[in-house]
């Protein structure tokens, strides 16, 4: 069991954010978390902002 929120969360435009992946191209390591991502990070295909992204179940 993971001790962090390893939850994905999808963007409009379809992209999903996976924790267990992060974002390498941006500096987010594996395991960070959405809630942990900078306040400034956006989606890597559109640019929408974090706020717009939904919790995939």
């Amino acid at each position: 069991m993971s001790d962090y929120d390893d939850a994905k969360y999808e963007c409009p435009c379809g992209y999903v954010y996976d924790p267990a992946e992060g974002d390498y191209e941006r500096g987010v390591m594996p395991a960070t978390a959405f809630g942990d991502l900078p306040a400034d990070w956006v989606c890597p295909l559109c640019g929408s902002e974090k706020q717009y992204f939904e919790r995939v179940d």
